[in-house]
C-alpha cells in the first residue's frame, strides 16, 4: 500500500471534488453549472502549472521517479488519461444541468434551434457588435502557425463544396473577453433563452465566408493550454519590473502543453493542426466535446428565480469591535479576530483608512500578494502616502497568474511616492502582515494586523481567512524585523513569538511535532489539529506518521493536495484527514499543539509544502487571546464534525463523503449561524 500519493494526482483528485459539486442535487441549480466553471478553470491552472512542469522533467531526459513515484513519462500518460475520463464526466454533468435548465424555463440554443423571431437579433448582434472585433485567419494563406493564445477558444472551420473534396481550412478567435461567454436573447413570454457566442458566431459562418461560395461549414472548438513557467534572467542591468514583464511576454509563445479538441473535428483537419503546431508526444491532446474552456461557466447568468443559486449572505460585524470607531484605539484594548466571509472583510480598509488621516501614525508597511481588481487597499496606502505618511509596501511581482496586475499597482503606488520592496531572489513573499507605527505621548506604538489569505476585497467574500487584528508590541517587533529583513536580507533575524521560513519553519514544526511524540511515549495525552491547503512536504509527512506510531491523534483538514496517506495500519492509523468543497473556498491555515496541557495555537500564511517551508517568506503567529483561542478551537470543531459536505482521504483515494450520525453539521452555514449566535448572546446581556 502506497503511503505518500504524488502530488500530482491528489491534485485531480481535488479537482474531482470539485466536480462533486456540480453532481449534487442539494446545491443550487446554477452554483452547480458555477462549480463545473471552477473545475475547468481549475484543470486549465493544472496544466499551466504541474503538467508543464512534469514535461519539462521529461523533456530533461530525467527519470522524476524519485519524486513522482514513477517515471515522468508515465505519469504524463496518467495524468493524461485521468484528466479525460474526468473531462467526458464533467461534460456528461453539464449536459443534465442544461436539462434542468429547461424545466425552469431556461433554454440554451445553438445555431441549429434558432427560433424565427430571434434571427434578426442574431443576426444584428453579430454585425454590430463581433463583426468588428472578429479576428479571422486563412490557414491555407499562411506559411507559419498562428501563435494561439493561452487563455483563448479558437473555432476550427473548413469550408467545403459538393463538386469537390477539397477544403478550406480557418480558424476564427472568438472574442469571450469583450463580449463574454454567452449571449442573453429576447424573452418569449415567460421563457428564457441564452446563446454562447461560439453559436452565435456558427449561426454567422455564411456570412463571414460569403465571397468564397462554398456550400457547407464545419466549425469545432480547439483550445491550447501554455507553460505558466517565468523565465526570470540574471541581467542586472534591468529593474525587476522590467524583468518580470519581459518574462510575461515570452509566457505569451511558451510551449503548448495541452492540445483540447472537439473529438468531432475531421481527421484531416485535425492532423493539418497538430503537424502546424509541431505537437509532439510529450504534449497532452485531449479530444473533447463540443464546447471548450467552461471555466466561463462560473459567470454563467440566472435568469430565474433567485432560488436558484445560494442566497447572497451580508457579512456579519465582529464582536465587540464598532466600526463607527476609532479601530486603532480598540485594538490597543484587546485583540479582535475576523473571519471572512462570515465578518465584513471592510475592518481591513477602515485600519487603513484610519491609519492614513491618523496625524499621530508616521508610517505604514505591507505586504501583497493577490490584490481585487479596484483594490480599495492600494487607494487606502495612497491616501496615506498623499498625507505624509512613510507608505512601505513588500508587492510579490511573481504571484502566479497576477503578475501583470501587480506590475500595474506597483507602477501605481510608485508614482506615488510609496516605498516598493519587490522581493528576494530565490524567494517568493507570501506572508500577509501589516504594521502601522504611531507616536503616542513621545513614544513609538506599533499595531497591525497578521492574515491567512491575502489582502483583497474581492476574494474575502469567497474565501475563508483569519485576520488577527493586535497591539501586542513583541510580535509586531517581530514584524518589524521581518520588513528590516525583505529590505535587507542579507540579515538573518531571531523572532520571539512569529515562526518565519525560509529560515525557521521546518525546524519549529518538526521540534513541536517531536515534543508531542515524546509526551505520548510518557503516557500523556498528545494531539495536533491541524487546517490547511496542500499538505506534500515529505519530511513533514514522516514526522507525522512516526507521531502517529507513537500514539499522537492528529486530526487534519486539508482542503487540496493531501500527499499522507491516512488510515494504514501501524503507520498512520491516528490520522484523520477531511476535506470540505462547499459554499465557500476553504483557505485558513492553523495548526494547533497540546503541549501537554498547554495549548499551543497558529494562524499562519504557510501550508506544509517545501516550497513554502523553505523557498518562501512565511509568517506564523501565535494566538495568545483565550477568547480567540476559544473562538479558533470551535470553528475547527464546526468543520471538523461536518457530515455533510466533507470527504475522507483514505487508502482507497475514492473521495467519500463522510456521514455520521446525530445533527446534520455543514460548515459554511453552521459557522455563520456560530457567530450570529455571538452577537444574539451580547445582545440579551
Amino acid at each position: 500500500m502506497k503511503s505518500y500519493i504524488n502530488r500530482e494526482n491528489s491534485w485531480l483528485l481535488f479537482n474531482d471534488r470539485v466536480m462533486q459539486e456540480a453532481e449534487d442535487k442539494s446545491v443550487p441549480l446554477i452554483n452547480r453549472i458555477r462549480f463545473i466553471g471552477i473545475f475547468s478553470n481549475n484543470l486549465d491552472e493544472f496544466f499551466r502549472v504541474r503538467y508543464a512542469y512534469v514535461r519539462r522533467i521529461s523533456l530533461a531526459g530525467k527519470s522524476g521517479k524519485k519524486e513522482f513515484g514513477m517515471p515522468a513519462t508515465e505519469l504524463l500518460e496518467e495524468i493524461t488519461e485521468i484528466v479525460i475520463k474526468q473531462q467526458n464526466k464533467a461534460q456528461k454533468i453539464l449536459d443534465s444541468l442544461v436539462e434542468e435548465l429547461t424545466e425552469q424555463n431556461i433554454f440554451i440554443v445553438d445555431e441549429t434551434s434558432v427560433e424565427d423571431f430571434h434571427k434578426e437579433f442574431i443576426r444584428n448582434y453579430y454585425i454590430d457588435k463581433i463583426s468588428p472585433t472578429l479576428m479571422t485567419i486563412m490557414l491555407d494563406q499562411i506559411e507559419d502557425f498562428p501563435n494561439l493564445k493561452d487563455e483563448a477558444i479558437y473555432l476550427a472551420v473548413e469550408m467545403l463544396k459538393k463538386e469537390d473534396d477539397k477544403s478550406k481550412f480557418a480558424l476564427i478567435e472568438i472574442p469571450t473577453k469583450k463580449y463574454g461567454r454567452f449571449i442573453v436573447l429576447p424573452q418569449d413570454g415567460d421563457k428564457q433563452y441564452i446563446m454562447l457566442i461560439d453559436d452565435l458566431i456558427r449561426y454567422n459562418l455564411n456570412y463571414i465566408f460569403r465571397f468564397f461560395n462554398y456550400d457547407s461549414f464545419k466549425a469545432n472548438t480547439i483550445k491550447v493550454t501554455r507553460d505558466a513557467e517565468l523565465d526570470i534572467d540574471n541581467d542586472i542591468s534591468r529593474s525587476f519590473i522590467q524583468k518580470i514583464s519581459r518574462s510575461l511576454r515570452k509566457r505569451v509563445n511558451s510551449k503548448a502543453v495541452r492540445l483540447v479538441y472537439d473529438s468531432e473535428i475531421s481527421e484531416r483537419f485535425l492532423l493539418k493542426l497538430k503537424v502546424m503546431m509541431g505537437v509532439d508526444k510529450f504534449d497532452s491532446i485531449a479530444p473533447g466535446g463540443r464546447y471548450h474552456n467552461k471555466r466561463d461557466y462560473i459567470k454563467f447568468p440566472n435568469l430565474g428565480p433567485a432560488e436558484l443559486e445560494y442566497k447572497k449572505e451580508k457579512s456579519l460585524p465582529i464582536l465587540g469591535f464598532n466600526s463607527e470607531e476609532s479601530l486603532i484605539d480598540q485594538i490597543k484594548e484587546r485583540d479582535y479576530l475576523l473571519y471572512a466571509p462570515y465578518h465584513n472583510f471592510s475592518y481591513v480598509i477602515g485600519f487603513l483608512k484610519e491609519a492614513a488621516l491618523d496625524p499621530r501614525v508616521h508610517a505604514v508597511k505591507i505586504t501583497l500578494y493577490r490584490l481585487a481588481d479596484d483594490s480599495r487597499v492600494v487607494n487606502a496606502l495612497i491616501n496615506a502616502a498623499r498625507n505624509g505618511k512613510k507608505v512601505v509596501v513588500q508587492i510579490e511581482l511573481r504571484a502566479r497568474f497576477d503578475e501583470a496586475a501587480n506590475i500595474f499597482w506597483a507602477e501605481k503606488m510608485k508614482q506615488e511616492g510609496i516605498a516598493l520592496i519587490f522581493g528576494i531572489k530565490g524567494l517568493k513573499v507570501h506572508s500577509k502582515i501589516c504594521l502601522i507605527e504611531r507616536e503616542e505621548s513621545g513614544e513609538l506604538v506599533r499595531y497591525g494586523f497578521i492574515s491567512t489569505g491575502n489582502f483583497n476585497e474581492d476574494t474575502a467574500k469567497i474565501y475563508t481567512d483569519y485576520t488577527l487584528f493586535t497591539a501586542h508590541q513583541s510580535i509586531l517587533k517581530d514584524v518589524d524585523m521581518i520588513f528590516d529583513f525583505l529590505d535587507a536580507n542579507y540579515k538573518i533575524n531571531k523572532y520571539k513569538h512569529l515562526i518565519v521560513s525560509p529560515h525557521f519553519t521546518r525546524k519549529e514544526f518538526v521540534k513541536m511535532i517531536n515534543n508531542e511524540i515524546a509526551i505520548a511515549k510518557n503516557g500523556g495525552a498528545a494531539y495536533i489539529h491541524m487546517r490547511m491547503n496542500s499538505l506534500v512536504d515529505k519530511k513533514i509527512i514522516e514526522n507525522l506518521y512516526e507521531a502517529s506510531s507513537a500514539g499522537v491523534t492528529i486530526r487534519m483538514v486539508v482542503r487540496g493536495v493531501c500527499s499522507l496517506v491516512p488510515g494504514i495500519k501501524d503507520l498512520s492509523e491516528n490520522i484523520e484527514v477531511i476535506s470540505v468543497i462547499d459554499k465557500y473556498l476553504e483557505h485558513p491555515r492553523v495548526y494547533i499543539f497540546g503541549n501537554g496541557g498547554k495549548e499551543k495555537m497558529f494562524i499562519s500564511s504557510a501550508d506544509l509544502m517545501k516550497r513554502n517551508l523553505d523557498h518562501r517568506v512565511e509568517v506564523t503567529c501565535p494566538i495568545l487571546d483565550k477568547s480567540i483561542q476559544q473562538e479558533i478551537r470551535d470553528t475547527f470543531e464546526i468543520i471538523w464534525k461536518d457530515n455533510t459536505k466533507a470527504r475522507l482521504f483514505s487508502p482507497e483515494q475514492d473521495n467519500k463523503y463522510r456521514k455520521t450520525k446525530g445533527k446534520k453539521i455543514r460548515t459554511h452555514f453552521d459557522t455563520r449561524q456560530y457567530y450570529l449566535d455571538l452577537l444574539n448572546n451580547d445582545v440579551k446581556k
